[in-house]
């Protein structure tokens, strides 16, 4: 079980997300949805509160000591790199193509319907497939903790909501704890177990 919390003056976060669950956080520009997710991911240290996981506390952790991983609107690909090789950088920034990594990339491409592009450039793909191939650089890292910042938020409709059924899917088939940040309520209620507005500082369950 995923859990954080943080209290002070002028701000309050309380929120359970459990295995295979989608928790959606809704609310205005600046109203401090992204901020979370960076406290949670630990690029910014709380004042106050906990993050727990399985009964133990994480918020002490280093980013990169953090069992998540995040994907951001932007993806951030290496544009003259393969779709193979930028997978492989989410598994080390050193590009091993060993029989055993390789494998794992087929793997994880044959889950985000991608498995026939993994020698193609990845400036040569679409804006939804590029997004596949971030997302699944992200979950070859097989952390338990899932967290969308609006990644999907530039797509088309018909894209945006295959991305979101996927997401629903792998979040089911390996027990995530996803977190997603929007501004869609159609994102919300397609995939969203539980929904939480950010409003007047707070954190509130729909």
């Amino acid at each position: 079980m995923y859990q954080y919390a943080q209290k002070k003056p002028f701000y309050h976060y309380t929120m359970e997300v459990k295995p295979q669950e989608i928790v959606a956080i809704l609310g205005e520009s600046g109203s401090g949805k992204s901020t979370l997710l960076d406290i949670i991911a630990g690029f910014i240290t709380p004042s106050e509160g906990t993050i727990v996981l399985d009964d133990k506390e994480i918020v002490s952790l280093r980013v990169e000591q953090r069992p998540m991983t995040i994907l951001f609107q932007k993806h951030n690909l290496f544009e003259h790199l393969s779709v193979q090789k930028n997978i492989l950088l989410g598994v080390s920034k050193v590009l091993k193509d060993s029989i055993e990594e390789v494998e794992k990339v087929q793997a994880i491409l044959k889950e985000v319907g991608l498995e026939a592009y993994e020698h193609t450039i990845a400036s040569e793909l679409s804006g939804g497939q590029q997004q596949r191939v971030a997302l699944a650089r992200v979950l070859i890292r097989r952390e338990p903790i899932l967290l969308l910042d609006e990644p999907f938020a530039g797509l088309d409709k018909k894209t945006r909501l295959e991305m979101l059924d996927l997401v629903a899917k792998i979040s089911k088939e390996h027990h995530l704890h996803t977190i997603m940040v929007t501004h869609e309520k159609e994102d919300c209620e397609r995939i969203a177990h539980h929904v939480y507005m950010m409003e007047n500082n707070r954190l509130e369950l729909t």
